[in-house]
């Protein structure tokens, strides 16, 4: 893999999962020390942050990590909500039975895995239910504008993770968006999906409001360059 992009994957994976706090100054030689790779393919690295909206250019204080405040989510799921209700319903017209049976079956036991502290297997889960409805959409267009908006919704999922009531009442959300596919009831997935991603704006809304959406301080500055690196590759 190439410098640039194991810096580009280390970083992503720092503010994504907010070990880089947004406002966080990316100075480039602190940066490539840290990574341990020239100013070259931080540059680079950096500027395909830039065009994934995790980073900008603030005159006066350089290359910091973008903000991801109330205010942005609320835009976000904007798009999101008219995104994912058309996904859903043209999933609900054109899916494979087989796979929403089985993902039916993994949502209707998704308590025990939202017990699991890792909760790594849920949010697989969930993922696994995206890439479903991605698939049986069938729209190359519609899913290459979901897939944007993903890497900024990655972002805003620690709210929820703090959350383990506002997690089981996704899963169950989400279990009736998967029968109303599964049944071809379009106007129900439609409708269901539009109320799950408006309960998961009100929950980021409520966290903002309650000073939970703060980020953890970075852990930029003590953190193993080379562990970054390996982690992401």
């Amino acid at each position: 893999m190439r410098a640039s992009d194991r810096a580009y994957s280390a970083l992503r994976t720092e503010i994504l999962e907010w070990h880089l706090a947004p406002g966080t100054v990316l100075a480039e030689v602190e940066q490539a020390a840290r990574l341990g790779v020239s100013r070259t393919p931080l540059r680079e690295a950096l500027a395909r942050l830039s065009a994934d909206g995790l980073v900008e250019s603030l005159p006066g204080r350089g290359v910091v990590v973008a903000e991801a405040s109330a205010d942005s989510a609320a835009e976000l799921f904007e798009v999101r909500i008219a995104l994912e209700t058309q996904a859903a319903a043209l999933a609900a017209q054109r899916r494979d039975p087989v796979v929403f049976e089985r993902l039916r079956e993994e949502f209707a036991g998704a308590a025990g895995l939202i017990a699991d502290p890792d909760r790594s297997a849920y949010y697989d889960l969930v993922a696994r239910f995206d890439r479903a409805v991605d698939d049986a959409a069938t729209n190359t267009y519609l899913v290459s504008a979901l897939t944007g908006l993903r890497t900024h919704l990655a972002r805003l999922r620690r709210v929820a993770q703090d959350n383990p009531q506002r997690l089981a009442a996704a899963a169950r959300e989400h279990l009736l968006i998967v029968e109303a596919i599964l049944a071809g009831d379009v106007d129900l997935a439609r409708s269901a999906t539009a109320v799950h991603l408006h309960n998961s704006l009100s929950t980021i809304i409520d966290a903002a409001d309650s000073g939970r959406f703060a980020a953890p301080v970075s852990t930029a500055h003590h953190t193993n360059p080379a562990h970054q690196i390996d982690r992401t590759a």
